[in-house]
């Protein structure tokens, strides 16, 4: 009987590849060879990143495929990403397991694939290699995905993806309504790339079949109704470095870990947490709206600006007025800040990864979706949980320095929200600590799916 050999290929961005590297750790701690499969350019990226300290279990090893894409700006085009991958990566990823399988006794036994990444699976149905779907975000969002054929029945949408009906939705009765406003594809870009988005989405529900299991980053006690309605798709999460004791890897930027030692000079629950992810970009207006909202709440706060995140911001000596208690970096180690006692909330763009960093805290949130998921997520954290407030926009699209201030202080000095947050916190906690929970059982039978190399 060979050894477990996993091949496992994360879709390129950066939400993505973290938990699928968490993933990785977790399965080479339990005696799980893995190889981890990157596109070139984010494989220059996560290497890159690396710090001198990275320490990595001899069971891991790195390889990356070129992604197709031609034109540098195309990349950040998630659609025009996506087709060029699924022109290109296939044909190169026989290769590449022939290549591995060469040796006899390190096979690729089985392929842990990113939903997004679902031509994967068809490589490894062709191949007679067993596989697994690893959604990375909410299991409300692959729900949503999977009732489409439903709401084509219905004529919420039609054929392209176009909203017909604005109406809210249950995708179960026991699950809570949602926008359809809000339906994933029709968050992303203009007309067309929705459109494009849509067929994506369609496309990734025809792959998933091919795979044997569908394993998600959430918990059960997070999106009970979603689990109990949608029992095909198997909790493991929250998948966090921070609930090994562990560092974070897998990011594309360098973290700044001066803020730290920022955070250590500030009192419990007084610093405001500012963060966008990866992808979010505000213009110039936006921007200086937001700085001068944080300014106007005369409270501490860390703001995460990637230098790729605004257009032509005016500064107008905004650094010098704030520089006593604002501290700005380019990237931060995200994980770290929001376990430190002097951070009291977290204004964030709702990305899964970072919803799921906050609940962990215990953190009130101030949400500001930007795209896709996180307006679902969004939803979750003001209605559902009722651990935070959206940030409203005005007449303009903008959200005014005024409503910022507002909405921080509403958030504080109402300590419900807090209280809260600590309760799901402690419901969460029994997810990753309890022995017997439904993440630690999936997770287990998981393992014990990889390590049988006979099916």
């Amino acid at each position: 009987m060979g050894k477990p050999h996993a091949l496992l290929i994360p879709y390129a961005a950066q939400g993505h590849v973290i938990p699928m590297m968490e993933l990785m750790q977790r399965l080479v701690n339990q005696g799980v060879k893995v190889t981890f499969l990157n596109t070139d350019f984010t494989h220059k990226l996560v290497t890159n990143a690396f710090s001198t300290d990275e320490n990595l279990n001899d069971l891991a090893s790195f390889v990356s495929l070129p992604d197709g894409v031609e034109a540098e700006e195309d990349r950040k085009d998630v659609c025009k990403l996506a087709e060029a991958i699924f022109q290109l990566m296939p044909s190169k990823l026989e290769e590449l397991i022939n290549k591995l399988n060469i040796n006899e006794g390190e096979k690729v036994t089985c392929i842990v694939a990113d939903t997004c990444m679902g031509w994967a699976f068809e490589v490894a149905d062709k191949m007679r290699i067993k596989s697994a779907a690893f959604w990375t975000a909410s299991a409300a969002g692959l729900a949503l995905l999977w009732s489409i054929p439903k709401f084509l029945e219905d004529g919420i949408i039609d054929n392209k993806g176009i909203l017909m009906k604005k109406q809210m939705v249950q995708l179960s009765p026991t699950m809570p309504a949602i926008n359809s406003e809000n339906f994933m594809w029709a968050r992303i870009g203009d007309m067309k790339t929705q459109e494009t988005a849509f067929h994506f989405a369609i496309k990734t529900n025809e792959f998933v079949k091919l795979a044997d299991c569908v394993i998600c980053n959430s918990a059960y006690e997070l999106e009970t109704s979603t689990f109990t309605s949608f029992p095909d798709i198997l909790p493991i999460g929250p998948l966090l470095a921070s609930n090994r004791v562990a560092k974070q890897i897998g990011h594309f930027w360098k973290e700044d870990s001066t803020c730290l030692t920022w955070l250590d000079q500030h009192p419990i629950g007084s610093v405001i947490y500012v963060a966008f992810g990866s992808f979010t970009v505000f213009d110039s207006r936006q921007f200086d709206e937001l700085a001068v909202g944080l300014e106007m709440t005369n409270m501490p706060f860390l703001w995460v600006v990637r230098p790729d995140m605004f257009e032509d911001m005016k500064n107008d000596g905004f650094d010098d007025r704030v520089s006593e208690r604002g501290k700005i970096v380019g990237w931060a180690p995200q994980q770290k800040v929001l376990n430190h006692p002097s951070v009291g909330c977290f204004v964030s763009h709702c990305g899964w990864n970072s919803v799921l960093e906050g609940v962990t805290n215990g953190l009130p949130f101030l949400c500001w979706p930007y795209f896709s998921d996180q307006f679902i997520n969004q939803m979750y954290i003001s209605d559902v949980w009722k651990t935070g407030l959206e940030f409203e926009k005005d007449e303009s699209g903008i959200v005014s320095s005024e409503e910022i201030k507002n909405k921080i202080e509403q958030v504080l000095e109402n300590k419900e929200f807090k209280v809260r947050a600590i309760d799901l916190k402690e419901k969460v906690a029994v997810a990753v600590g309890a022995e017997g929970s439904h993440s630690d059982k999936n997770f287990s039978n998981f393992i014990d799916w990889i390590q049988d190399t006979n099916n």
